[in-house]
């Protein structure tokens, strides 16, 4: 049962197309998991619909849109559409989008960062966010820490606790420069998590701080 997930605002981006692809990642992966938020990205977009088809119609501006895009198809201008190749493998731990983009990225590939810990940065296109996955040994805790900007975490496999709450596979938690907090990988279980930040975590320990650009964390 998924009892954390994601806000109204980054919904209605996302049924926008407004949200930058790092983010998106992550919500895309959420709704692979949550049955509620895809019931309510289908009310946002309905509502949204509404609203376009009760627009009038710039009949001029249409035309005109198709002429210049067919004389573009004509003119060679428009590149041959590709369509995605679905992952080869069936890991459910990583649902698709998600499994696309490791896929793009080469596949798993775990980099480790000290006690167990480990992380794979996943490649895209946006500037503005860093997208990652991490992987936290049961009943091991993260460096206590605090954010320099918004962090958004989805659980993939396994839960974590923190001073917030206890976070499990679908749930996600958002966290911003007002929360310090040591998540900790509840026992018996690895917790792989996708997270996707837009700064720096900003580390209690200074010789993490010392040796952040390293971990690029």
């Amino acid at each position: 049962m998924i009892e954390h997930h994601l806000d109204d605002d980054m919904l209605q981006q996302y049924a926008a197309g407004t949200l930058a692809e790092g983010w998106s990642v992550a919500v895309a992966t959420h709704l692979a998991l949550c049955p509620a938020c895809r019931s309510k990205l289908s009310m946002l977009e309905s509502v949204g619909g509404y609203f376009i088809d009760s627009e009038p119609a710039d009949e001029a501006a249409v035309s005109q849109s198709w002429e210049s895009l067919k004389a573009k198809i004509d003119a060679g201008q428009i590149d041959k559409v590709v369509p995605i190749k679905k992952g080869s493998w069936s890991d459910h731990t990583y649902p698709q989008p998600l499994r696309t983009y490791i896929d793009a990225a080469g596949g798993l590939k775990w980099r480790q960062l000290g006690r167990g810990a480990a992380q794979m940065m996943i490649p895209t296109s946006d500037e503005t966010t860093t997208v990652r996955l991490l992987k936290i040994p049961a009943g091991q805790p993260v460096p206590e820490h605090s954010h320099r900007g918004v962090e958004l975490t989805l659980v993939l496999d396994g839960s974590f606790s923190d001073e917030v709450s206890r976070f499990a596979r679908g749930d996600v938690e958002m966290a911003d420069d007002s929360l310090t907090h040591q998540p900790k990988a509840d026992a018996g279980r690895d917790c792989i998590c996708l997270a996707v930040t837009e700064a720096p975590l900003r580390f209690k320990s200074r010789f993490l701080r010392l040796i952040q650009p390293i971990l690029g964390i």
